[in-house]
């Protein structure tokens, strides 16, 4: 048998070489398939035991020369060769989640038992979009989104598996968006019978509105534009000084806009917001949609995985009265990319999605009494991965009680390291967070507001670019910020302390610079001594 393990690739000249051959996965390369992934397995393994830094330090300039260098119209190298190449111009050079000192975004380190389990989606390579293509896989999609429904309190609710948040969040908008125009053309259909005129769907898209706060995903943002709704059709509502919607200043921005001819097409609540980590207070948003009629939609894309935190559950009551609810299981419950859903109350509110095609899903098979649950009638992909079993191995194998344990694990974490930077003179801390993201920049005496917003960005890059810490930066009413986005249940106080302790070291280095640089000839001559004194005084935080 010819091994997948060949520095020699073998000539596809004709079907049996093929049949035979090193290029394809099937019972005749079994084995050899089984040799390479125990070598990449290896050498995986190798480099989580050996990394010592996040980032690789490699600026983009060299790494692009790299890349450009390789040329993907040649001759094969051969199965081992590839995938060593791979190891070293990919992992040796990628950004590693799990490393202490990355804590800039919405990325966590993966579940053990969800990596095995996608090493085995990607062999079968399932797509569960029809029936006759996933099988049981169909069956265990749907059994996890019952699962996911009856946490959220759907208890008639239904669901599918997306790529992301940003994709459930237009899914979940578009359903909004037909669900109202159905309702509005229903009543000019009645109003045009008593001769007053019946309005397009052009005009009725025209004046719908989507309000949220400042602090939404811009997913919110540009699924209005992708659903093709006017430029002013997302609408800002108030928020008080936590960065929670206002619900008092929701029901009178309803008013006004329905007042003016306007159309509320949906509320969409954040669960966790990505710069402050908060929650809107759902309860009261519910009462305020239901009591209008309007479709409440939360993005929990990063807060969902509080539903079974059992310290932290309660910050999520109300969510079950909401119309469609977003999670990313690929974000507080340590699942490989890509791993979202997006759930809804109601198993009829997906009656938009659904198109026919005689190839796939013909209708008069689907309205059968042997019609087969075919998942491409809900969801607005076509082929799609398998990525529900990397959550249904990981509860298999860990248990939803434990991953809710780690949850609530980063969220103290977060609290204790601003409790930290609260007794910090030369650090400023933005808001409290009701999850696990800390908003905070340096400040030292020595610099007015304005250097100390020029450092921010300075000090992410420096460190970015030295390989030693990632951390992300935002900008929260003009002022900007660097953030830390703990997701590592692994990570303690001492490490966090350690890339707050490169933070100011990096800053006090960008100020110490920029004082060298104004400095004459004559006084730098004069003051060479003092220089390395001034250096140890910032160093101590007393400058």
């Amino acid at each position: 048998m010819t091994s997948l393990l060949s520095d020699t690739p073998t000539p596809l000249t004709d079907a049996a070489s093929v049949r035979t051959g090193d290029a394809l996965l099937g019972a005749h390369s079994a084995d050899a398939y089984a040799e390479l992934m125990h070598e990449v397995v290896d050498a995986l393994a190798q480099r989580f035991t050996d990394v010592d830094a996040p980032t690789s330090a490699n600026d983009r300039t060299s790494l692009e020369a790299r890349v450009a260098g390789f040329d993907l119209d040649g001759q094969g190298i051969g199965n081992l060769a590839a995938l060593r190449e791979a190891d070293d111009l990919y992992a040796r050079n990628a950004v590693w989640f799990h490393h202490p000192s990355y804590v800039a975004h919405l990325n966590c380190p993966v579940a053990v038992p969800a990596v095995a389990a996608e090493a085995m989606l990607a062999a079968i390579n399932t797509s569960v979009d029809t029936y006759d293509q996933s099988e049981v896989a169909t069956l265990m999609e749907r059994r996890l989104v019952q699962w996911a429904s009856r946490h959220v309190g759907f208890d008639s609710g239904d669901g599918i598996f997306t790529s992301g948040g940003t994709q459930s969040n237009l899914q979940a908008l578009f359903l909004a968006r037909e669900n109202v125009l159905r309702d509005q053309q229903a009543q000019t259909v009645g109003k045009a019978e008593a001769g007053r005129g019946e309005a397009s769907r052009r005009e009725i898209m025209s004046r719908l509105r989507i309000l949220t706060t400042s602090q939404t995903h811009f997913s919110i943002s540009r699924a209005a534009h992708l659903l093709g709704l006017d430029a002013e059709a997302v609408v800002c509502v108030d928020t008080d000084a936590a960065g929670r919607m206002d619900a008092e200043a929701l029901a009178e921005l309803m008013r006004d806009i329905n007042d003016t001819g306007g159309i509320v097409m949906a509320v969409v609540a954040t669960a966790g917001t990505t710069d402050l980590g908060v929650i809107d207070p759902l309860a009261a948003i519910a009462e305020i949609c239901e009591n209008a009629n309007v479709w409440m939609h939360v993005d929990a894309a990063y807060g969902g995985g509080l539903l079974w935190a059992p310290r932290r559950k309660h910050l999520l009551a109300g969510i079950g009265r909401a119309t469609s609810v977003t999670i990313d299981f690929h974000k507080t419950f340590f699942q490989p990319v890509s791993s979202s859903a997006l759930l809804v109350r109601d198993i009829r509110l997906f009656d938009p999605t659904l198109h026919h095609n005689d190839y796939l899903n013909p209708e008069a098979e689907a309205l059968s009494a042997e019609a087969e649950p075919n998942q491409v009638d809900k969801s607005l992909q076509t082929t799609r991965r398998f990525d529900a079993l990397k959550l249904w191995t990981t509860l298999r194998a860990r248990g939803a009680g434990e991953i809710g344990d780690l949850l609530d694990v980063v969220c103290d974490l977060a609290a204790e390291v601003r409790e930290l930077l609260d007794d910090q003179p030369d650090f400023e801390v933005l808001g409290a967070s009701d999850l696990s993201t800390v908003l905070f920049r340096f400040s030292p005496v020595a610099a007015d507001t304005s250097t100390a917003d020029e450092l921010v960005p300075m000090i992410r890059r420096v460190l970015f670019r030295s390989g030693r810490a990632a951390i992300a930066r935002t900008t929260i009413d003009g002022t900007p910020w660097l953030k830390l986005t703990l997701l590592n249940p692994d990570t303690t106080v001492a490490d966090i302390t350690a890339v707050l302790d490169l933070v100011r070291a990096t800053g006090h280095g960008i100020l110490a610079g920029r004082h060298l640089e104004s400095t004459t000839p004559d006084q730098e001559q004069k003051s060479t001594l003092g220089q390395g004194q001034t250096f140890t005084t910032i160093e101590g935080g007393a400058a």
